[in-house]
Formats: structure tokens, C-alpha cells, sequence
């Protein structure tokens, strides 16, 4: 069992455990540890999004990481997909982000890429873990000229801002309106400058991170804003990314939304028809709606199913040798660019794509009709393994028999948050709402406190 990280990094209440500075600088010593190499410099950068709370992690992880003798490249704010395209660009030996992404302010949390900007693989943030817990580090013996200095770097910005431009080889987005909600995340320093550098008319909101503000009613968790404003302004194309922006939900110039699944059926055969789609195969998660495989059927291209993450996704990507993919949320990852989402990339090339067609999003939105689907999210204290929820199995095994060659039932825990996701999906609308509600009902019963305690998995 893994005590630090989760599916996507480690994440929590800021100054709480584990997202403590006495977490943060041991931390930092442990992952200086397991990088260093029998070469003779080493070197990590780290990023982070706007939180308050990012100062206090920056300076411990770089004080832990300094303390093993290794080098600190400082970038400060920016997106998630920045920092690992960073890390690939600096040679890094790996980079560090300090966000919780679409979390509220008072989280935070820590992500390390690998030198080629990929999230860890699970056994290497075990390895972590493992030097993580042991009762001390030695690093007794690295002084004076052996320890390591942080710089910052001012050009980061910068870099990014080419390398995004050039995913669509610099194209002119000249007529193109848009629309793009910040989040008041890393996006803010950033993206705007990447569109307007391109000719695209953006006006943009909640670009004024002060700390405390971040995901607060806007961006791709609250695109309501967005929305509003793009109708407002008769925009083209309305645009939000999660404070880290490694996610994007798109609206269209009606105001309709445009989810992950449905950019994947409108740029799968593009990229097909380029010859850019490796094994004509889209990765998708067992959250993607039905109607995405039926949508690109017509165009013979496959959709290969993985758990919920975005880890998981670019996993597959690399045990199949495949380049695109992502999850309904809005995770969208083109490998040939970057290893993990980049949502404003994934505007990027879809507003190309607007473009080079002559298409609007609606148009372009249209290739697929999405299957009735029900998602509900249920507040837990505790994430009781199913097997131990007896009344909520039979629940989740019933809507299986009842949809079984018409529908789906996805039940799961968040990785990330204490939620139980309750995902179900089919050709009846009526059958799967009563059943998604059924099984809501029983596990707001069977995960209460008070059946909890009974059970005995949360302490009075």
C-alpha cells in the first residue's frame, strides 16, 4: 500500500498531512535521491500553480532537494503540461508541480515528471516512498560546494509559448473570437499571449490570480462564466481550463457544451486523414461515452478503453504505441506534443481545425451523438471497499443484469477526492436514471457516518 501518493500525485488540505512543508522538504530529498545518477551534476525543476500555499511547498521542496546536492530550476507559476514539457526541455532529471489542479484554493498538491515529462510510473513513486520513510536520509557528508542552488529561470514562459504555438505550426487564427476562462490558474501568464500571438481576438477571464481565488466559480470546473460571456460577445468559441490547465471544456458559438469525448470524435479522423493517428486507434477511458466509438466507426478508427485517469490513458498509449487520446473530462492528450493534457493545446487544435475546415464548433461538434448517461457524485467519509458494502453491490449488480447489452454501470471511488463517481449509461433514459439514483440512495445509506461507525471503519 502506497501512504503517499494517489492516482494522480499526492493531493490534500494545504498544511495538513501530507501536504505539510515537513512533508514537502523530506520529500524533496527523497525524489533528489532516487533521480541522482552517477553523473556529476543533477538537476530538478519545479513549477507551480497560483495557490498561497505554493510558496511554502516551493521553498521546502527546494531546500530538501538543495540539502542532496542537487539543482533547483525555479519557473514558478504555470500549467501542469508546461512543467513537463520544461522538464523534457531543460534535460532535466525531473520536474516537479505544485498544484491539486481543479481542487479548490485550500488544497494542494505535488506531481513529478520523469526527464521525459511523463507522469511516474507506480514503481518509481514507490521507490520514492520507500527512501521517503526510512527514519533518516543521510546527506551529512554534502556541503559547501557540493550542495545544490535554486535560480530561477526567466525565459520559461517563453519557451512554452513557442512550443504550444508550433503544435499547429504557428497557423494563423486571424477571424477567429474566443472566449477564455483562466480558472485564475497557471493558465494566466500564459495562454492568452499564446492565442493572441496567433491573430485569435481572446478576451479573457478571471485572469487575476490573488491566491485564494483559484477554480472559485470559474474555469472548467464552474464553465458557467465562460459560457455567458461567449454568447455575450458572440464568440466563436468559448474556452476554460482547471487551474492547472492540463483540462479544457469548449462551448460553442450557440452556447452548447463540448466535452472531452466529443473532441476526440471531431479530431480522430483529422488526424486519420493527415496520417497522424498512430494504428488509427483512439485511447479513451470506461467513462467515454458510448456514442464516441459509434461516431468513429464511419471512419474505421478504433477506441481502446482504460481505467479513469489520464495516467492510465498515455499508460496504453505507450503499451500500444498509440498518440492520442484522453478522457471525457477533458484530459486530451496528444502524445506527438506532450505526455500528459494540455488543454490549451487541445484548443489549439481544435480551433486550427475550425479553421482548416471552414467549420463551426457546432459543425464540427456534430459528428457525434452522445448516449443517455447519468453521472452522480456522492460525498463519502471513508472509501469502504465494495466487497465489505454488501446492500450496495446487490444495488450495482442489479442495474448490470437490467442493462446488460444495452447500457454500462461504472461505480468507482475517486482518485483524488473522497467521492463514490456513479456512472451509468444506455439506450433507456428512464432505466439507467432509476438505477444510478438507486444506487446513490444506497450508498449515501450504506457510507453514512453512522453505518460507518457501525461497521467500525471511522472512530467515534
Amino acid at each position: 500500500m502506497r501512504r503517499l501518493f494517489g492516482t494522480d500525485g499526492i493531493r490534500g488540505l494545504a498544511n495538513r498531512f501530507p501536504i505539510t512543508p515537513e512533508v514537502a522538504l523530506k520529500l524533496g530529498k527523497a525524489t533528489a535521491e532516487v533521480f541522482k545518477t552517477d553523473k556529476d551534476q543533477h538537476l530538478i525543476l519545479i513549477g507551480k500553480d497560483t495557490r498561497r500555499s505554493g510558496y511554502m511547498l516551493e521553498n521546502a521542496l527546494t531546500a530538501g532537494i538543495c540539502s542532496m546536492g542537487v539543482h533547483v530550476l525555479l519557473v514558478g507559476p504555470m500549467p501542469t503540461p508546461a512543467i513537463a514539457h520544461l522538464t523534457k526541455s531543460f534535460a532535466a532529471d525531473a520536474g516537479i508541480m505544485i498544484s491539486a489542479s481543479h481542487n479548490p484554493a485550500a488544497d494542494n498538491g505535488i506531481k513529478i515528471f520523469a526527464r521525459d515529462g511523463s507522469k511516474l510510473p507506480d514503481e518509481t513513486e514507490e521507490k520514492i516512498e520507500r527512501v521517503f520513510f526510512q527514519e533518516e536520509i543521510p546527506n551529512q557528508h554534502i556541503i559547501a560546494g557540493a550542495l545544490g542552488r535554486a535560480q530561477r529561470i526567466d525565459d520559461a514562459r517563453g519557451r512554452y509559448i513557442e512550443f504550444a504555438k508550433a503544435s499547429i505550426g504557428n497557423q494563423s487564427l486571424k477571424g477567429i473570437t474566443m472566449v477564455l476562462d483562466c480558472a485564475n490558474g497557471g493558465a494566466y501568464c500564459v495562454s492568452p499571449f499564446i492565442f493572441r500571438e496567433l491573430g485569435a481576438r481572446a478576451i479573457v477571464i478571471h485572469d487575476d490570480p490573488n491566491g485564494l481565488n483559484i477554480n472559485l466559480e470559474c474555469g472548467s470546473e464552474h464553465p458557467g462564466a465562460m459560457r455567458a460571456r461567449t454568447l455575450a460577445e458572440h464568440a466563436d468559441v468559448g474556452v476554460a481550463v482547471d487551474g492547472d490547465a492540463d483540462r479544457v471544456v469548449m462551448v460553442d458559438e450557440r452556447g452548447e457544451f463540448v466535452d472531452g469525448d466529443m473532441l476526440m470524435a471531431m479530431l480522430a479522423p483529422y488526424l486519420k486523414a493527415q496520417g497522424r493517428l498512430k494504428h488509427d486507434t483512439v485511447v479513451a477511458t470506461e467513462m467515454s461515452n458510448g456514442g464516441l466509438e459509434i461516431a468513429l466507426r464511419p471512419s474505421s478508427i478504433s477506441v481502446v478503453r482504460t481505467k479513469v485517469g489520464d495516467r492510465y490513458v498515455y499508460d496504453e498509449m505507450i503499451r500500444g504505441d498509440y498518440n492520442f487520446g484522453g478522457e471525457q473530462s477533458g484530459h486530451i492528450i496528444f502524445r506527438d506534443y506532450c505526455a500528459t493534457g494540455d488543454g490549451t493545446i487541445v484548443a489549439l487544435q481544435v480551433i486550427n481545425l475550425m479553421k482548416q475546415t471552414g467549420k463551426s464548433l457546432s459543425e464540427l461538434a456534430g459528428a457525434m451523438t452522445r448516449l443517455p448517461q447519468v453521472l452522480i457524485n456522492v460525498e463519502v467519509e471513508e472509501k469502504v471497499p465494495f466487497d465489505q458494502l454488501t446492500e450496495l453491490q446487490v444495488t450495482i449488480d442489479q442495474a448490470h443484469q437490467e442493462l446488460k447489452g444495452t447500457g454500462r454501470v461504472n461505480v468507482r471511488y475517486s482518485g483524488t477526492q473522497k467521492v463514490l463517481r456513479i456512472m451509468l449509461e444506455g439506450t433507456s433514459e428512464r432505466l439507467i436514471h432509476t438505477h444510478a439514483q438507486a444506487i446513490a440512495d444506497e450508498a449515501r445509506k450504506a457510507l453514512s457516518p453512522a453505518a460507518l461507525k457501525k461497521k467500525g471503519a471511522v472512530t467515534p
